[in-house]
């Protein structure tokens, strides 16, 4: 089964998507998520000028072959447009070798492992009343798991707290304080463990925020609130950051959604220095790449907790589900459903219901591209926020 061709399409049903369609000879045709918030137009480009003209006539079902190819074959090899570029040909042959076998993708991945995919929902509230309403939002949509995010009295805009793309052409700057911040968030905790008891596991991103002593002063002050983990708690490139962390606190650590290869968690996985990896499919090289970083934590009783934004595609979705269902050391999935119209141009197999999800049982991973709909949302620049101290020095976001 040969390669006989591929196409790259991009398009805005309310957030930019890059989608890798590739058709074999015998008319099979695959999907892989190639999006990268803020720098879709790169990855589009690395795809149509560099890996689309590799692709042709290769035979489809040499998966590993084809991954090997495209990560050293190009020298200057990892970075998060190379990683999500292989992201997207890797998903695209899965889905294509599992349609040829015509089983739903997480089947040639050894099948079940579980009967439905524990995910958490996002609540946000720019003070605490706010916060509440929508932690009973998401209760009664049916999740059984929440993140929470609050805002700090003084500050107009942070992480988590409304809609953070900025379509004028230029970021937008949000103020941080950090002190306000490590002040506050214990009492919000407090109120919602008031409010919903001890029973409801509760998650929170710091988003790369604070240093390792900050981080673990958090961790120390949220351990009364048992939360099921702290996201994030500090830029994890200093990965011997963690080891302080650790020292001085239990509560458990997320890391890695802005890594993009196995060799950024080699540390943190071999110390057990976090609990979760955070990657996504779409931006780690695939499914080939996840789970073998899966299997690899699994020596170390780390779990799963695939990043699942809404700048995730229904396609990168897909793809963490099957791999979700079929590993052994699943700890969560993060799940913030998408629009109206993004779910108009992706035609998706995959269910949400009583607080879990799954794959579905459509041969593939189970999501299609609607090509006459996509054209109808044209691409939109859009960046993420910058963030400041008060003193105008440039911060982590």
């Amino acid at each position: 089964m040969r390669i006989a061709g591929a196409d790259v399409i991009v398009t805005c049903p309310g957030r930019n998507f890059v989608t890798l369609e590739i058709t074999t000879d015998d008319g099979l045709v695959g999907y892989g998520d190639a999006t990268l918030n803020g720098r879709e137009l790169a990855v589009a480009s690395y795809l149509r000028d560099h890996v689309v003209p590799l692709l042709a006539d290769r035979d489809a079902h040499r998966i590993e072959d084809t991954w090997q190819y495209l990560y050293r074959g190009a020298y200057w090899r990892r970075g998060p447009v190379t990683m999500a570029a292989i992201a997207a040909v890797d998903v695209a042959l899965w889905d294509i070798k599992a349609q040829a076998a015509g089983m739903p993708l997480y089947q040639l991945l050894g099948g079940a492992s579980r009967t439905g995919i524990m995910a958490y929902g996002h609540a946000r509230g720019r003070d605490v009343p706010e916060l509440l309403d929508s932690v009973r939002a998401r209760r009664d949509e049916g999740f059984r798991s929440i993140r929470v995010q609050s805002g700090v009295p003084g500050l107009d805009t942070i992480y988590g707290i409304g809609n953070p793309l900025d379509r004028t052409g230029l970021p937008s700057e949000e103020v941080w304080d950090t002190r306000a911040y490590l002040r506050h968030l214990p009492t919000v905790f407090e109120a919602v463990r008031n409010e919903f008891g001890p029973e409801l596991p509760l998650l929170h991103d710091v988003h790369h925020r604070l240093t390792p002593i900050q981080a673990a002063k958090l961790g120390k002050a949220l351990e009364p609130y048992d939360l099921f983990w702290m996201e994030d708690c500090t830029p994890a490139e200093n990965q011997e950051g963690l080891r302080l962390v650790r020292q001085h606190t239990t509560t458990p650590l997320a890391i890695g959604e802005v890594f993009n290869t196995v060799f950024d968690y080699q540390t943190l996985i071999r110390e057990q220095l976090i609990d979760y990896v955070r990657s996504a499919v779409t931006h780690t090289g695939g499914v080939t790449a996840m789970r073998k970083l899966f299997d690899f934590a699994a020596i170390y009783q780390v779990k799963s907790g695939i990043h699942g934004p809404t700048d995730i595609s229904p396609v990168g979705m897909a793809a963490g589900l099957h791999l979700d269902l079929a590993i052994h050391n699943f700890g969560i999935q993060e799940f913030a459903p998408h629009t109206a119209e993004t779910y108009e141009v992706f035609r998706r197999s995959y269910t949400f219901s009583d607080g879990y999800l799954h794959p579905g049982e459509t041969p593939g991973i189970g999501v299609t591209l609607d090509k006459e709909a996509a054209a109808k949302f044209e691409y939109q620049p859009a960046y993420l926020p910058v963030n400041r101290l008060q003193d105008g020095t440039v911060h982590d976001w």
